[in-house]
């Protein structure tokens, strides 16, 4: 069966070697409720549906207006199969509840690197979980790795840490284009002052980081709040 968790996903668990994400556009706050409480709804009401999927986490951006949906599956062919048998009937109902949804695309990603803020306060809750998305212009999965492997650079030479970060864990898009970036904050508020301290985004202004901005064939970035609302797992 299926069970409702509050618990945020591992994401470096060593058995999620397919980690998807995808986003929903819905409108309004209220239809950012309506639409979590009918994946709730039909989800909780069938079978889990596959062995080889590890969890589906669902996030209310706090633009008010987008869903982020992130599964974690043992392998793409196990979603495959899941869109094969299970899906349809599962959007059929969740667009019958809350008409109209606009969903935007399905990225296929691989975890690539994973940091953690090594400290007790690191055990919190994440009150805010930052989505940033980086696009080059073209595909190229060396260039996908060191572009991280740059930032990791970046980070452990930072002269002056931004407080509140508690992980970041990097995914490298199956078709070499992309990089997403999962980051946990304690809060919402901690992220915009980082944002808001001297420098360009979370990092101070070092050649590090000028690096990372600067990296060639760096197409487009983008930065997006959300909070983790449903989690579901196999019971």
């Amino acid at each position: 069966m299926t069970r409702r968790t509050d618990a945020h996903p591992d994401l470096a668990r060593p058995d999620a070697l397919a980690p998807f994400f995808s986003t929903w556009r819905v409108g309004t706050p209220e239809r950012q409720r309506q639409a979590v409480d009918a994946i709730a709804r039909t989800w909780e009401s069938r079978p889990w549906p596959a062995e080889d999927l590890r969890g589906y986490h669902v996030y209310t951006g706090h633009d008010g207006s987008t869903l982020l949906h992130h599964s974690q599956w043992a392998s793409e062919q196990a979603y495959e199969a899941f869109v094969k048998t299970h899906r349809q009937e599962r959007v059929d109902e969740i667009d019958t509840a809350v008409p109209d949804i606009e969903r935007l695309g399905l990225g296929r990603y691989r975890r690539y690197r994973s940091a953690r803020r090594e400290d007790p306060a690191a055990a919190v809750v994440p009150g805010c979980v930052v989505i940033v998305e980086v696009e080059f212009d073209g595909p190229d999965p060396d260039r996908q790795r060191a572009w991280v492997d740059a930032v990791f650079e970046a980070l452990q030479s930072e002269p002056n840490p931004r407080p509140g970060g508690l992980s970041a864990h990097f995914h490298l898009s199956t078709d070499g284009t992309r990089v997403l970036n999962y980051a946990e904050w304690e809060s919402a508020q901690a992220h915009l002052d980082a944002l808001a301290a001297p420098g360009d985004g979370v990092g101070s202004s070092t050649s590090q980081w000028e690096r990372v901005q600067t990296w060639p064939g760096l197409k487009s970035s983008t930065v997006n709040r959300y909070d983790h609302v449903l989690g579901l797992v196999p019971r």
